[in-house]
């Protein structure tokens, strides 16, 4: 007998959205522990037709629930049935002829209805011996109506109502036949319907649930329809897409899950199966016919629009794959689509999905190593004596499950040590077919030749190289900027944080696996050679071949791996032969014969310990892209030819290296590492003419750049030109970004000045260990991120350095006495300074001084302080700045305030006005005496040591606003079971008005216990003084400056320059420090990464990669001076600047205001640093202080200031290539009377100060941008020094009509005359 249900669908009436405040239960979960729950009215079938079903659910294995088995009697029904149905994942209701009669089956049926809307589980009803009409409209044994009964009230009887119209409408059985074949369809059903949705999952899964927890808030998150799993092949997207499906089907009104996709897309009619597949998936079963694909398309997109879809498609290569299956129209709002690729181009970028991506993290060690246990030895953990090389098999895989899973599986059946070694040692020959050829779609997957070889070429010679330094090298032959960029989205390749090329151990084996098939046992006719013992027997047998195109060959390390114990002589007749070669590394390796017959196609030349005095005649380089000759025996390096590709040089270490000779032969040479070339003494002074040298490394040539070597080369050109020279400052190319000339001896000398003054695009000053005792100023430097003056031991002062800088190292200057910047602010985001034990002033961050060096007028009001200024309190707080410094008591200046630490004196001035013997006090602020004014608050507190991690704010706040909170960059630690004090002076007296309540405390987190506090007000009764103080303040300027850096969002200035959140995630420091310092009003993430500026901004720079760069210049690796890291990529927050720098040395850091081009000695200050701008009173320096602060102008009348008359022009550049800007500016700066040359790259505009001929430079730019246009001119006229006349400025001086004039007339469609006309008279006093 047939039954009456027809195929099933889900009823579109009963899609309702999903709870996203449900969570879903993971494996394992108790939530999802029945298949099915039996709702059935016990009188009627319990004993016959229930219990036979229930018996056939059973034995089909489906778990099952039925109360009479599950529940004792006596018990409350409800919160057992209420678990049950929301354990279940379907639900079957047998609706017999007195199944309405119960109220308990009818509350069973609303629940079971409302789990199918909240979370689709499957309903199946049964209407035994009843007519679906009768429960569809509730007539007969269905009639229910309300009664007086405390169950059936009216609310309830609507809502069963409700629950039997709907499950009457859903398909289901009506049972007219024998029963037998009855109860096998409604089993089939429904184990064929929760089958059905699942996807196999393989046992054991390791680090799934930690992976799928870092996605799950997507599954919420109404706004993105995408989630795309990206990552290199068997890392295990696939399982993570199936694991999410598994958890997850449930919430959705119909599913579907499309494997290998890429695949199947390559047979004749894999993309029509796929659609068809898919949309009768998304149809709930029904299957409709799709003539063609762009049909199909259609017909799913209009599908996807009305059903609430879960969706995986698992390895979608291309973008085409993804629209033919889905289309580019809307979806369901609450569907859910998954892709898994290898390919993580930004698809949806100009689409209106939104997609999340996430890309797959490979295992960890522990992950690792337990997945290849399992596989190998069916455990957690390795077997006995196996740990050893279990982990190195681990370290093979480098977290790959497909790798751990194939290996530990061939590795099972070796059952000892010795089989398990001869496996391993395999691998470093051969990759397991399993593996390979789920890699070598991968690679295959590539859309071009070029991509291939490119990927090649890396696995065989690059991994682990800088990568702008291997694009440099394959950019000519194989586009490498858009190869590697291919590679990268194709998950073959990575960046890592240093920017080095890397990939994945498995993946360059395939890649090396792919070349050794060209030639499996004659590695001379394969396309690359990497293994240095087959080029060794290549080179010593003489059999190079057309075939190759890169070998690389090391001599050490062949000696340290024993395969060669007398090495035989090499010669270059292999070399001969290889027509096509490129790439060229050949490390210790002495060669005899001709090197005229060398590859013309060799872009990389890479020749450790070079063992001759010079560069062969013959050896053709004229293709080479980098040369590499660290180590090298070279006396005397000078190109054999115009090197017109070669763009990266590098010498380091050659020891024996004299000089460089027509270095100018290089024209694009971009990178020079002259690195510990100790003896070289000269450098080819046509190194000013290289336009694109961006990073010159010139570390350690000591006697390169010393005053005795440059007086000697002097000597030797005056006797070589009858006694007749002119002394030359040693001069660097203007096109300079990174120069280093650590350890070089320098001194600041007229030949060696050091002010880099055409050197506009500087980023990056190394100058360490260096014997100067000051320096130009550097405010003209605008790009200037680092400076690195360490261990410049004579060095004192600092002055007025660029805003621009991000980073400064003083370490260990210890005569360095004070740093001044050139905006008076303090914008540094790393500062070193251990070891500076003298350096008492840091404008805009802190001045320290020992109050010896104080005098009373200094002091003010504290000036009783020197009766005690030889006490000695041990300073502590910022070890970089105390290290070494006196114990002598040490006056702290610090956002304005004063304060010092004390021993436990006892002196009458110390007694506060107000006293607490707790940790803080309040007080009403009285009246001024008369002809008094109120200057500011003492604040002291007595305390003793009670840790190592100190954490304390010193607080002040009133009704009217003031709320302030201030932790003291060091302060005194007295010794064990001392009492120490504190005292600090805040001058807000400004901010007080009569009748203030005035709160203060001292909140500790960690480290002290105060035994008392005190607060004192300060008055001056003195007109002079207070109009002193005043001006010192700024007037009504909240303790002296700008603080907004340093406000909270509750409006409080939490006056801090360091991170107490590093103690807290450290465990020295209790999460709660915060609360008990601010109260529950905000959280402590809002001072996460507090730094010496205050409030971490927006935009800050990459610290990643500013550090990067200081690691670099101090590391052994040799790899790293190929490239210095990029300098920041960010920009510096600032009101009038904002820059980008540049992510490849070939461009150039851009601003968005002029920077000068000048020498630092042609201006004059009137004073050397400003003491407002630094929120310091001039009344707290001392005269030493003072003295000093002349100095510098000794330094600056070193060079000559012009007297005579000063042009300004600016001229419209419209050139957008930087090497022709570079041009412009070197050209410029050969001209006579140059002061300064700025150029503003926003504004494309050139600006050129100083006593110059205005001919020469409409000359030298015209020469190199024929279409610059002059906008405006300027000539400034110094005073008469007979008169007693200011100077005067003219818009242009007709008297000095040149090229650059006419050109300017030009520009403006003015001839000569107009332009007279245009002009004031000009001046009579000067004859012009």
């Amino acid at each position: 007998m047939d039954n009456s249900s027809a195929s099933r669908s889900s009823l579109g009436d009963n899609s309702t959205s999903f709870d996203q405040s449900i969570i879903m239960a993971s494996p394992g979960d108790d939530a999802t522990c029945y298949d099915v729950f039996l709702s059935f009215r016990g009188e009627d079938t319990r004993d016959s037709f229930t219990d036979h079903l229930y018996d056939a659910l059973v034995r089909a294995g489906l778990l099952t629930f039925r109360d009479n088995d599950e529940i004792d009697r006596g018990r409350e029904l409800k919160p057992e049935i209420e678990r049950a149905i929301k354990a279940s994942k379907a639900s079957i209701v047998v609706l017999s002829e007195h199944y309405a009669t119960s109220t308990w089956c009818l509350e069973e049926l609303w629940l079971i209805l409302e789990q199918r809307r909240e979370l689709n589980c499957f309903v199946l009803p049964v209407f035994y011996h009843v007519d679906p009409s009768d429960v569809r409209k509730q007539h007969k044994t269905f009639k229910i109506e309300v009664k007086t009964s405390s169950k059936w009230t009216s609310d309830n009887v609507n809502r069963w109502k409700k629950a039997l119209t709907k499950v009457a409408d859903l398909t289901g059985f009506v049972l007219s036949g024998p029963e037998t074949k009855f109860l096998k369809d409604i089993v089939d059903t429904i184990y064929n319907e929760l089958d059905c949705k699942k996807v196999y999952l393989p046992p054991d899964l390791i680090g799934m649930d930690t992976r799928y927890e870092e996605i799950t808030s997507w599954l919420h998150q109404p706004d993105l329809d995408f989630l795309a799993i990206c990552g290199m092949g068997g890392s295990g997207k696939t399982t993570l897409a199936k694991y999410i499906y598994n958890l997850n089907w449930k919430r959705f009104e119909n599913m579907s899950f499309l494997e290998d996709i890429d695949t199947r897309c390559r047979g004749s009619h894999g993309l029509h199966e796929l659609q068809e597949q898919l949309l009768k998936d998304i149809l709930g079963g029904r299957k409709r016919k799709i003539p063609s694909v762009s049909h199909g398309t259609c017909k799913i997109e209009e599908a996807l629009q009305t059903k609430r879809t879960l969706i995986v498609l698992d390895d979608i290569v291309e973008y085409n794959e993804l629209v033919a299956l889905l289309g580019t129209g809307k979806i369901h709002a609450e569907s859910k689509i998954i892709i898994t690729t290898e390919n993580t181009d930004n698809w949806f970028k100009f689409s209106s999905h939104k997609c999340e991506q996430y890309k797959m993290k490979l295992l960890n060690d522990d992950e690792s190593l337990e997945l290849l246990s399992r596989h190998a030895f069916g455990s957690k953990i390795p077997a006995e004596g196996f740990k050893e090389l279990a982990a190195q098999a681990v370290r093979y895989c480098e977290g790959n499950p497909l790798g751990l899973g194939v290996l530990g599986s061939s590795l099972s059946n070796s059952n000892t040590i010795l089989q398990w070694r001869s496996q391993l040692n395999l691998l470093e020959k051969d990759i397991h077919s399993l593996i390979q050829g789920v890699l070598m779609r991968s690679y295959m997957s590539l859309p071009f030749d070029f991509e291939r070889e490119l990927f090649l070429h890396i696995a065989c010679f690059f991994v682990d190289k800088d990568m702008d330094y291997v694009v440099k090298i394959l950019e000519p032959d194989y586009s490498a900027v858009s190869g590697i960029k291919t590679l990268i989205n194709r998950c073959l390749l990575s960046v890592s944080s240093s920017n080095k090329l890397m990939m994945h151990r498995l993946l360059q084996e395939t890649g090396r696996y792919i070349v050794r098939k060209e030639a499996v046992k004659l590695p001379e006719k394969r396309s690359r050679v990497w293994l240095s013992a087959d080029s060794y027997k290549i080179l010593r047998k003489g059999k190079g071949s057309k075939t190759i195109e890169g070998l690389t060959l090391d001599m050490e390390k062949l000696k340290e791996e024993g395969a060669v114990s007398k090495p035989s002589d090499l010669t270059t007749d292999a070399l001969e032969k290889m027509e096509k070669l490129k790439l060229l590394q050949l490390n210790f390796v002495e060669l005899t014969g001709s090197h005229e017959n060398f590859s013309e196609d060799l872009r990389w030349l890479c020749w450790f310990e070079f063992h001759l005095r010079t560069i062969p005649s013959g050896l053709f380089m004229g293709n080479l892209v980098a040369l590499d000759m660290s180590y090298s025996k070279l006396e005397v390096f000078e190109p054999p030819m115009v090197l017109q590709s070669l763009q990266i040089l590098n010498l380091k270490d050659s020891h024996n290296l004299l000089e460089i000779r027509n270095i100018s032969m290089i024209p694009h040479l971009e990178t020079l590492v002259l690195w510990n070339c100790h003896s070289l003494v000269r450098v080819c002074e046509t190194i000013v003419e290289l336009c694109s040298l961006a990073l010159l490394n010139m570390t350690g040539c000591k006697h390169l750049c010393t005053r005795a070597q440059i007086d000697l080369l002097e000597e030797i050109k005056a006797s070589t030109s009858s006694g007749q020279v002119t002394r030359q400052p040693f001069s660097f190319p203007c096109s300079l970004q990174r120069l280093f000339l650590k350890d070089c001896n320098l001194e600041c000398t007229d030949s060696f000045p050091l002010s880099f003054g055409v050197q506009p695009f500087l980023q990056y000053l190394n100058l360490s260990n260096s014997f100067f005792e000051f320096l130009p100023y550097y405010d003209h430097l605008k790009n200037l991120r680092i400076l690195d003056l360490s261990f410049c031991s004579r060095l004192k002062w600092l002055l007025c350095l660029p805003s621009t800088l991000a980073e400064l190292y003083v370490y260990y200057c210890e005569s360095l006495e004070k740093i001044t910047f050139e905006s008076g602010q303090f914008m540094l985001q790393e500062f070193g300074y251990e070891g500076c034990i003298n350096l008492s002033v840091i404008e805009g961050f802190l001045k320290l001084v020992p109050i010896a060096k104080l005098d009373e007028t200094d002091l003010g009001h504290l000036k009783w302080l020197k009766e005690y200024q030889n006490h000695e309190v041990l300073v502590v707080g910022d070890d970089e700045l105390t290290k070494g410094r006196s114990s002598n008591l040490q006056m702290l200046y610090e956002f304005d305030i004063l304060s010092t630490s004390l021993p436990n004196i006892k002196d009458s001035k110390m007694t506060p006005e107000y006293i607490s013997e707790s940790s803080s006090l309040s007080f009403d602020v009285p009246s001024c005496p008369k002809n008094w004014r109120l200057k500011g608050l003492n604040v002291t507190f007595k305390y003793t040591i009670s840790g190592d991690d100190w954490a304390w704010f010193a607080k002040i706040s009133t009704a009217n606003g003031v709320d302030l909170m201030y932790n003291p960059r060091v302060f005194g630690k007295p010794g064990f079971g001392e009492v120490g004090i504190w005292l600090g002076y805040w001058p807000i007296g400004n901010t007080l008005d009569v009748g203030d309540k005035v709160n203060v405390s001292i909140d500790v987190m960690s480290g002290l216990e105060v035994h008392e506090c005190g607060a004192s007000l300060v008055y001056t009764d003195h007109e002079i003084a207070e109009e002193a103080v005043e001006d010192n303040m700024g007037g009504k300027k909240f303790l002296g400056g700008d603080l907004s850096g340093f406000q909270l969002s509750t409006g409080a200035y939490y006056l801090c320059r360091r991170d107490f959140i590093e103690l807290m995630e450290v465990g020295r420091l209790t999460p709660d420090w915060f609360g008990v310092l601010i109260g529950d009003s905000i959280d402590y993430t809002e001072v996460r990464g507090w730094r010496m500026t205050g409030r971490p901004k927006q935009l800050n720079p990459s610290f990643t990669k500013l550090k990067t760069v200081k690691c670099i210049i101090h590391g052994p690796e040799l790899e790293e001076i190929y490239k210095i890291a990029e300098m920041s990529k960010s920009s510096l927050v600032h009101k009038t600047v904002e820059f980008t720098s540049s992510s490849t040395p070939g461009e150039t850091m851009r601003s968005g205001t002029t920077f000068e081009v000048s020498d630092a000695a042609t201006k004059e200050k009137s004073e050397s640093y400003n003491l407002e701008t630094m929120g310091m009173s001039k009344a707290f320096v001392s005269d030493e202080t003072m003295e000093s602060a002349s100095t510098p102008h000794v330094v600056k009348s070193k060079s000559v200031v012009t007297d005579g008359v000063s042009k300004q022009i600016e001229v419209k550049m419209n050139c957008t290539s930087d090497t022709e800007n570079r041009k412009v500016v070197k050209r410029l700066s050969e001209l006579a009377g140059i002061k300064s040359i700025a150029f503003d790259y926003r504004e494309g505009k050139l600006t050129v100060i100083g006593d110059v001929d205005l001919g020469e430079v409409g000359s030298c730019v015209s020469e190199i941008e024929p279409y610059a246009e002059i906008i405006s001119m300027r000539v400034t006229f110094p005073k008469n020094p007979q008169e007693d006349t200011k100077q005067e400025e003219l818009n242009l001086n007709p008297d000095l009509l040149s090229a650059a004039e006419l050109l300017f007339a030009r520009s403006h469609r003015r001839t000569k005359q107009q332009l007279y006309l245009l002009r004031p008279p000009p001046p009579t006093r000067w004859g012009f």
